[in-house]
């Protein structure tokens, strides 16, 4: 297999603290030798794990870019025990553009894996990520949240695995976390994605979904910051103690926690984030939008549980996303 092409302005042996780029070429009609400089970096001091924490896998989600951007400024090395690799902006043109895809190829950081090294440029991004950056990493920790199209309670994440041993490293991580919802995840469409390339080396692996929206709050900056520090805690990396709040639980069975637009108009949640609602409840309408006069179409909850994730535009269409119920443990 060829070699990726992308070039670290940092040394991931060396002790301290390094402040650099991933250098991506990338040619282009307003620069014949330009690149993609992916911000990264290191810090490093003593015998201990390694971590990898990324935001910006989708470029519209902005929890994990805040804590990130901030935990590379202030973690010390004297404080570590380890290594932790930071890339606060893992899809970085996405970011910059505000986007969920690039908009250099239109790709989908976490449905691309693994990537090639002779590929689009999001292609060659996950390529690195894949047989350069996972396989130094004992802890991963991929930040999302849900962009400009949905909406979440804040929650911390970890799959059902076949290996039940890496399944509970990762749910004490997720744990540890300490988002004010714990998630045992179904995914929709795990093919291509960050995750399944983590969990499949067997590394212990947590995602998140911090409220959505296409921006960030004090609340939810603060839930992002505070959960990447518990986890470093947790992993034996970072000095000091966790810092643990309540936190509720959550599981998502089956494909009955999930709900999708058969309609297109106008989208009314009929419940809020985080209440509770009944089998066969009513959780949103969709008004016909072409003339006055249309009923709504009535969207009902499947199984008991929490009103956990929600369409976040005014308008919705045939196919979208619509709603998660996760069911209380």
């Amino acid at each position: 297999m060829r070699d990726n092409p992308i070039v670290a302005g940092v040394d991931f042996d060396q002790r301290g603290v390094q402040h650099g780029h991933l250098r991506l070429p990338w040619s282009r009609d307003d620069s014949a030798w330009g690149s993609v400089m992916i911000p990264i970096s290191v810090i490093s001091n003593g015998d201990g794990p390694t971590a990898l924490l990324t935001g910006a896998n989708h470029g519209d989600e902005y929890e994990g870019p805040i804590a990130l951007f901030n935990l590379a400024r202030t973690l010390r090395p004297e404080d570590i025990s380890g290594r932790v690799i930071i890339v606060p902006a893992m899809n970085y043109p996405a970011f910059r553009a505000g986007r969920r895809t690039s908009p250099i190829d239109g790709g989908n950081m976490n449905r691309i894996f693994p990537g090639r090294p002779d590929g689009t440029v999001t292609e060659k991004i996950a390529d690195y990520f894949q047989r350069t950056l996972l396989p130094m990493a004992d802890v991963v920790l991929d930040f999302h949240s849900g962009g400009r199209t949905l909406d979440f309670v804040p929650f911390a994440a970890a799959h059902i695995l076949p290996d039940k041993e890496q399944e509970a490293r990762c749910r004490a991580a997720m744990e540890a976390f300490n988002a004010p919802y714990s998630l045992s995840m179904l995914e929709i469409d795990a093919v291509g994605m960050y995750d399944s390339a983590a969990e499949e080396m067997g590394k212990t692996f947590v995602t998140t979904e911090l409220s959505g929206g296409g921006t960030a709050s004090a609340y939810t900056a603060g839930i992002a910051k505070k959960g990447v520090r518990n986890l470093l805690i947790h992993a034996g990396i970072l000095k000091g103690e966790l810092e643990i709040a309540p936190s509720q639980r959550l599981d998502t069975p089956d494909g009955r926690c999930f709900v999708f637009a058969q309609d297109e108009g106008l989208f009314e949640p009929v419940v809020d984030l985080g209440d509770s609602v009944q089998e066969g409840q009513v959780i949103a309408l969709v008004h016909p939008v072409d003339r006055t006069g249309g009923e709504p179409k009535a969207y009902h909850a499947r199984l008991d549980g929490i009103f956990a994730g929600r369409h976040f535009p005014g308008l919705i269409k045939q196919g979208d996303f619509l709603a998660m119920i996760a069911v209380p443990v």
